[in-house]
């Protein structure tokens, strides 16, 4: 399957290059069914690739993207805009990877002398995105805040609270003490 915003791109070279990528309409609507989301209005990225000496190649960059999302309480339609920065770094061919590192780039395994820059733009939009959009004027009802102001479950009754179950080692004890 193929991904749904693909620019493969070949890495290489010596010089650094500038990248635009700009996602197209029905590859915005390809990704808000991938992203479960009402709609990805509008998807654009400016990348700046500097090859090293190692063969592994610095991606940095803008990613801007217009999205809308679910409101977690109301699951009404929430436009949100995205503005990310990006800085991972592309690895050669065979070189997986590995660093663990939470303040350094992370690290994009290629394939082929090749990466599909679209594809990791869409990767960091799923990451950038918010996880839980909320409408501006949404309030959580007062009965899930405070569950005294309005009972949503019948109180069980401490009556019917089963009888504690013995400590499974506390024979184990005894029998240590014999």
């Amino acid at each position: 399957m193929s991904p749904e915003f693909s620019r493969p791109h070949r890495l290489g070279g010596e010089a650094p290059r500038r990248v635009e990528l700009r996602a197209g309409p029905a590859e915005c609507a390809a990704l808000a069914r991938r992203f479960s989301i009402p709609a990805v209005a509008r998807l654009e990225a400016r990348l700046l690739l500097v090859p090293a000496t190692d063969g592994t190649t610095r991606l940095t960059g803008t990613l801007e993207a217009e999205v809308v999302q679910e409101c977690v309480v109301t699951l009404e339609p929430v436009p949100q805009a995205v503005l990310a920065p990006l800085d991972l770094l592309l690895l050669p061919e065979g070189t997986p990877a590995t660093d663990d590192n939470p303040d350094s780039p992370d690290e994009i395994e290629t394939e082929g002398g090749m990466v599909d820059l679209g594809e990791v733009v869409a990767e960091q939009l799923a990451l950038a995105m918010d996880p839980y959009p909320r409408a501006p004027d949404a309030a959580i009802p007062p009965d899930l805040v405070d569950p005294s102001a309005g009972a949503l479950e019948p109180e069980a009754d401490l009556a019917d609270t089963p009888p504690e179950r013995p400590n499974p080692f506390a024979a184990l004890a005894r029998l240590k003490r014999n």
